[in-house]
């Protein structure tokens, strides 16, 4: 049988099974690092400055809001977010709205967002705390805020994104999903006109960032009012990097073993190729040496021609009997025995030789050769 022409050196990879698995794993690796691991990296970082902001929030005294907040109302920019601020004015109680659907440390919540005019003249988001919920979903007592003028402390905080939900009138307050400065300033717009808490310098009626307020002035607020309603401060959230880091260590470690893992079993191949040929050669060898060795008529001609000999010997055999005197008289039946014995001998030491040189050949040649073929077709299977 002929074997396919086996392909040598670097054009043994040029298979459907390796290609693909090249281009996949270069893939792999492509994206590894340059989307994978910097975009965990680059949340590390985040989390990292947000942190910082946050210690450093927690660790200085509040400053006027007017030092941190654009006059105008414009946004103040992230590196501003946690500062630690103080507000010196009055709450505007009618256009105070609620937001919903925002659990507080995995406890259903309405958080209380107040509009507060500043004494600088600047109008400003500012939540005030969060409440549970009574009977399933239905909004509690809510505490007043002072109708005097306060001064309260919190943190600046980001506006977040529009909410796919319009604001709504619910149980005799305006609800929200989202704490959007810009789309609260709009709903409440005519309640801050008519409590002439419109700012001339800002863009739009509330400033771009809110303000969360702290446990201290929560707290005092809750013993300023006379109801039983309790209001709780929001959580500050928790100083911690997070798994990014480790995450965007992993995305790298296996941008790098997976080319790493493709030149070990390439690596692998091509030695396996090399043990494979060494064996075919060994076989090969056995097989010339066998060869050599075996009688080219096989054992059928060994036979054929022990019986010729054996014939020819027993056909002169009476005429040396004739010719030539014996000193031991032996029946012409008995000479034809032994002489059978010692023809008889020989075939069957030749048949020996014979057989001994054929289980040698099968030993290296053929059992070797099916070897062979299986590994073949074995390979052609796999790629």
């Amino acid at each position: 049988m002929n074997e396919p022409k086996r392909r040598q050196g670097w054009k043994a990879f040029l298979t459907p099974g390796w290609v693909l698995t090249a281009v996949l794993v270069l893939t792999f690796t492509y994206f590894a690092f340059t989307f994978l691991g910097p975009w965990q990296l680059n949340k590390g970082e985040q989390k990292s400055a947000f942190n910082h902001r946050l210690e450093a929030a927690m660790q200085y005294d509040p400053v006027p809001a007017a030092e941190v907040l654009p006059r105008d109302g414009s946004s103040a920019g992230l590196e501003k977010e946690w500062t630690h601020v103080q507000l010196q004015g009055r709450f505007i109680t009618d256009a105070e709205v609620l937001l919903r659907n925002r659990p507080v440390s995995s406890s259903p919540a309405f958080q209380i967002l107040t509009p507060f005019q500043t004494d600088a003249g600047q109008t400003i988001l500012v939540n005030r705390g969060w409440v549970p919920p009574v009977e399933g979903a239905d909004v509690p007592e809510i505490p007043n805020p002072p109708t005097w003028e306060v001064t309260v402390t919190g943190y600046v905080r980001m506006s977040e994104a529009e909410a796919n939900t319009p604001p709504t009138q619910s149980q005799g307050f305006t609800q929200v999903t989202g704490i959007h400065t810009e789309t609260i300033g709009e709903e409440v717009e005519p309640e801050l006109k008519a409590a002439d808490a419109l700012s001339s310098g800002q863009k739009t009626p509330l400033v771009e960032e809110y303000i969360q307020l702290d446990e201290a002035s929560v707290d005092a607020m809750n013993e300023q009012d006379s109801s039983d309603a309790t209001m709780n401060a929001i959580p500050l959230p928790q100083l911690d990097d997070g798994p990014h880091l480790s995450y965007g260590i992993q995305w790298i470690t296996f941008g790098i073993a997976a080319p790493a893992a493709l030149i070990w079993f390439g690596y692998s191949e091509i030695r396996e190729r090399r043990r494979e040929k060494q064996e075919i050669a060994e076989a090969e060898a056995a097989k010339g040496v066998s060869g050599a060795g075996v009688n080219p008529g096989g054992p059928d001609r060994a036979g054929a021609e022990a019986g010729e000999a054996e014939r020819e010997a027993a056909g002169t055999a009476p005429e040396q009997a004739s010719a030539t005197p014996q000193p031991n008289k032996q029946t012409p039946a008995t000479a034809k025995q032994g002489k059978n014995e010692h023809s008889k001998t020989d075939v069957e030491q030749a048949v020996e030789e014979n057989s001994a040189e054929r289980k040698l050949a099968d030993r290296y040649g053929g059992t070797r050769s099916r070897f062979e073929e299986r590994r073949s077709q074995k390979r052609g299977e796999r790629f």
